[in-house]
């Protein structure tokens, strides 16, 4: 008798979390997993391989594992925030001398290749959570509070940068600073910072790869080398431009079936979309998007605890980076970085950096809801 009722209490409970996930946040994320397969199943020219196939079973173990951690009770991602910033930081470490790639940023485990930088933004938004989570609202108003997360910052930031993946790196300090402006930076904090940053351009400008100050410099005027640095961005634009509003079709588009647009599969997965479903298909991506970023913001208003709070910002403003950096440098908007499109371009531990992400969101979003 005991054993049914146990058996009873524990489905209902199952069910009671069950009902409490936002389902709306799957449902955005079910959309542009299938977009994205279909992208890259076009990419590739009508076939599964090499890239459709690989990301359909990444999207299936990546949902797998946001549903798990969806019940997993969000205090244990308190009690872990210190041994995931760390264990991040050491990889960084071990990228400079056991990196593999063209340019040292992943870390080879036989099978499975990882870029540790994706990761360790989900781990700057915990530890950053942690601290804050403990600090009075009186404190905020003092700059020596600021000391600790700056440099839980910097360091991340400018280890990747060091790799040298400037557009990473940067990713990871406007995370940073993002969240110290929800928490409530002191006014004389911003002042000081924009001072600092200000008076330093010229230095970071000298201590620039480069292919990096092309980058700049290309963004700024194309043209100035239409066959080398400026083609991607050159070609990028006329594929969105053709497209018009209706787009070519679907597997119908001419700049990516001829190759004129390099990584088509990963950074410049967006403008293949704008080519064959043209502004409206491009504008519904983006809808979709927002309506994602929003459902998930809106959980910051429901939660009890700071840490919760900070966490699903900070979740949603790297989703909000992603997407802002990836659609502003395929329109000639931002300089070219590497900015993957959220479960649309091709790359594992990008999509899974955003799976975990959301997967924490959600199990805050059951275990740390306010009651009314």
């Amino acid at each position: 008798m005991n054993n049914k009722f146990d058996k009873l209490t524990t489905s209902s409970f199952f069910f009671i979390k069950l009902l409490k996930i936002n389902w709306l946040i799957i449902f955005c994320l079910l959309i542009l997993a299938v977009v994205g397969v279909a992208s890259l199943y076009s990419a590739a020219g009508g076939d599964w391989d090499p890239w459709a196939k690989n990301h359909s079973i990444r999207l299936i173990l990546g949902f797998i594992m946001m549903l798990i951690l969806a019940f997993v009770p969000s205090d244990i991602f308190l009690r872990f925030s210190i041994i995931a910033f760390f264990a991040g930081i050491i990889f960084l470490f071990l990228v400079k001398i056991i990196g593999t790639g063209n340019v040292q940023r992943w870390i080879s485990l036989g099978v499975i290749n990882f870029q540790p930088s994706e990761f360790m933004k989900l781990a700057l938004i915990l530890i950053l959570a942690k601290y804050f989570d403990h600090v009075s609202r009186i404190q905020l108003d003092r700059l020596t509070t600021y000391i600790i997360p700056i440099f839980l910052i910097l360091c991340p930031g400018l280890l990747v940068i060091s790799q040298p993946d400037l557009g990473t790196g940067l990713t990871i300090i406007l995370l940073g600073l993002a969240i110290l402006f929800f928490v409530g930076i002191s006014i004389k904090f911003v002042i000081f910072c924009f001072i600092v940053l200000t008076s330093s351009v010229p230095l970071i400008w000298n201590q620039l790869y480069e292919y990096q100050k092309n980058r700049i410099l290309v963004f700024l005027n194309p043209e100035i080398d239409s066959l080398g640095s400026g083609y991607q961005i050159i070609q990028s634009k006329i594929a969105i431009g053709s497209g018009g509003i209706f787009g070519k079709g679907y597997l119908l588009g001419s700049q990516s079936r001829l190759n004129y647009l390099p990584e088509k599969h990963t950074d410049f997965i967006f403008t293949l979309i704008s080519e064959e479903l043209g502004f409206l298909g491009s504008i519904s991506i983006i809808i979709i998007f927002s309506i994602l970023i929003i459902s998930i913001m809106k959980i910051c208003f429901n939660v009890r605890s700071l840490f919760s709070k900070i966490v699903v910002f900070g979740t949603g403003f790297l989703l909000f980076l992603y997407l802002s950096l990836n659609i502003g440098m395929v329109c000639g908007l931002l300089p070219v970085v590497g900015a993957p499109l959220p479960l649309i371009s091709y790359g594992g531990t990008s999509l899974l950096t955003v799976l975990i992400g959301v997967g924490i969101v959600l199990s805050i979003n059951i275990h740390d809801k306010k009651e009314f």
